[in-house]
């Protein structure tokens, strides 16, 4: 089953430019342990596949790059770069047809976890991704959460997650985070990386309100509200929190070498996007108690 996707360089120009910052900076600056999160499970997917790509190009990383690492890892066949899931692991005692084969698993075991570690001590001249997710037999992408990527897989390889070998980096694709045990969580880098990506990025409506909102006074929240809530009742919500989703776009394109502020950002939008679905799936939700948490979650950090 084929994951990459040419064109998701195209669909989260932000995430990628992020990422090539670090990558292409002298140190290599990039966290060893990355957890994407969202909705759309194929697209992180596309994303881990097309950062595998820039860490291991050996040209300049340029999507028509044809070097052998840049061709395989398109193909799907390169040594270093694996998406590990349940089903992508036969056990080595595994004995017949007629025991329970891996189709049959539940989870990322113990078996594969020592796997990964006795790999890692073989050193290796590509920079190792191990994609970890979940798949149906179909090869229908899952994401990862505590019966699929269990807390005793998750603790067998927590050293290595934290003090990995040189040029070894991990991904974790996950709906949202709380569904990976915490100790995952608190070693890894987080992304929110939403479905959909709006085609018109506008955000006049909300710019004099939301400009800088990670410097305004955490004080002043409730008059952030109330501005928020102005907005809101002279406009529609949704296109409210669009807009203020496009403001966020914008401003990880143009500092995504602010590392801390590139990832409050990101943060951030799932927050946005929250709110807009509760608008959306509840239209007798109380309109001030979205705007309030929300509200809260933006500036009281």
């Amino acid at each position: 089953m084929q994951y990459y996707n040419n064109q998701i360089a195209q669909k989260y120009p932000e995430i990628i430019n992020y990422f090539k910052s670090g990558i292409y900076d002298e140190n290599k600056n990039i966290g060893h342990c990355l957890l994407f999160w969202g909705p759309d499970i194929t697209s992180q997917c596309e994303l881990a596949l097309e950062i595998s790509r820039l860490l291991n190009c050996k040209e300049t990383g340029q999507s028509d790059c044809d070097c052998l690492n840049c061709r395989w890892i398109r193909e799907q066949t390169h040594p270093a770069v694996k998406i590990y899931t349940r089903l992508d692991f036969k056990e080595a005692d595994e004995k017949s047809d007629s025991e329970e084969s891996s189709s049959g698993k539940k989870n990322i075991n113990i078996a594969q976890a020592k796997s990964i570690i006795s790999e890692l001590s073989v050193s290796s001249d590509y920079h190792r991704v191990y994609i970890f997710c979940d798949r149906d037999e179909d090869g229908n992408l899952l994401p990862l959460n505590e019966i699929n990527f269990p807390s005793v897989t998750s603790n067998a390889l927590l050293k290595t997650f934290e003090e990995p070998p040189e040029n070894t980096t991990f991904i974790f694709l996950t709906k949202d985070k709380s569904d990976v045990i915490s100790t995952v969580v608190s070693r890894a880098q987080s992304f929110f990386i939403p479905a959909n990506m709006p085609d018109n990025k506008d955000y006049s409506l909300v710019s004099d309100f939301i400009s800088e909102y990670w410097n305004k006074d955490r004080n002043k929240v409730l008059d952030f509200e109330d501005d928020l809530m102005e907005l809101i009742s002279e406009n529609d919500a949704k296109e409210v929190f669009t807009q203020i989703q496009n403001y966020m776009l914008s401003m990880m394109a143009s500092n995504f070498e602010n590392k801390s502020l590139f990832n409050r950002l990101s943060e951030d939008m799932h927050y946005v996007e929250d709110a807009k679905k509760q608008v959306s799936l509840t239209p007798s939700m109380n309109i001030q108690t979205v705007c309030e948490n929300l509200s809260f979650k933006l500036l009281l950090k």
